[in-house]
């Protein structure tokens, strides 16, 4: 056993977080998914982590500005793709660009999100509106357009890694076993809006101030029981778990040495929607800015989203744990 380990065994003695802004979650037994809602969620079945530390809010632009600039570091949407690995993609889709969400004139069907989602050239994380738009004022909210090979580059350099949906799930939960949300039942308790999601007509009508209708500012909303900001809302969080739903019902352990892995299996991970096109996808956690009450009810721990891991998108961050070795 480790000294830390050791330390975290004798109970109410806690060494100092291994990063700054670190919460340490005590890890136990819950019931991870839910049988109420999307059926990726379901079964509700039993779960167990052991303890881990984990950041108490979101990366921030700042923090993974301090990597780039330290590392030199070149994210996914700057860089240009290979067209073999996109079979059929139009000449412009091929540009470093990433995807950001473009409020529409009016309703629209919610079963197209084609209508306000695009392609933008020249958006990436420095620009996370496009080529135009910029990092001022935005410096404390998450950093997005960040895909999976960007997150596992900053958790090596910071010295941390990605949760996995278990781990994640139960800190988002803040010790409320089998509650709604990870504030208690309640959406908005006394009318107060507990997450930043979305408020109005989804997606062409915001009810909030004018420029607050995307990302909010880390901790600008109230922590759950652990101390944890933004585990719901704001931005969803990668995972690093492979997305499956092929055989959810079996018990769910957190434990991450590599002859026992987590989540689900590479696989079963690609999309069966597109078969020509192989590319595995990772558990997404937390809903974003964007979930809606009439379009994507997501804004709970137990709510899963598939992404690929060569996406990036304007409402995608991450945050990062440390387990006891």
């Amino acid at each position: 056993m480790s000294e830390l380990a050791a330390e975290l065994s004798q109970g109410d003695r806690r060494p100092a977080p291994p990063r700054p802004g670190m919460v340490w979650i005590p890890g136990g037994r819950f019931r991870m998914g839910s049988d109420r809602h999307y059926p990726e969620e379901a079964p509700a079945r039993p779960a167990a982590v052991d303890g881990f530390w984990i950041d108490a809010r979101p990366v921030t632009n700042q923090e993974f500005a301090r990597f780039v600039e330290e590392t030199g570091w070149t994210t996914f949407a700057e860089i240009p793709a290979d067209p073999a690995d996109y079979p059929g993609a139009l000449p412009e889709l091929l540009a470093p660009s990433s995807v950001v969400f473009t409020p529409t004139l009016g309703p629209v069907p919610l079963t197209d999100m084609q209508a306000w989602w695009r392609y933008v050239q020249g958006a990436d994380w420095r620009h996370p509106y496009g080529p135009q738009s910029g990092l001022k004022g935005l410096e404390h909210h998450p950093v997005v357009h960040v895909a999976w090979r960007d997150v596992e580059a900053y958790a090596q350099w910071a010295g941390g890694e990605i949760p996995t949906e278990a781990e994640w799930e139960f800190a988002a939960r803040g010790g409320l076993e089998g509650a709604e949300y990870a504030w208690g039942d309640e959406f908005t308790p006394a009318g107060r809006a507990m997450a930043n999601t979305w408020q109005g007509d989804f997606p062409y009508r915001s009810r909030k101030p004018p420029g607050t209708f995307r990302t909010s500012a880390v901790g600008a909303f109230p922590a759950n029981a652990y101390g944890l900001y933004d585990m719901i809302g704001n931005v969803w969080e990668w995972t690093r778990d492979w997305w499956s739903t092929a055989s959810p019902g079996a018990p769910v352990s957190a434990c991450c040495a590599p002859s026992n892995p987590v989540g689900g299996r590479l696989e079963d991970s690609f999309d069966p929607r597109q078969p020509e096109i192989r590319i595995p996808r990772k558990v997404l956690k937390g809903g974003s800015h964007l979930c809606a009450p009439s379009y994507c009810r997501r804004y709970r721990p137990a709510a899963r989203h598939a992404q690929p891991v060569d996406t990036s998108t304007s409402h995608v961050g991450f945050r990062l744990v440390v387990r006891p070795t």
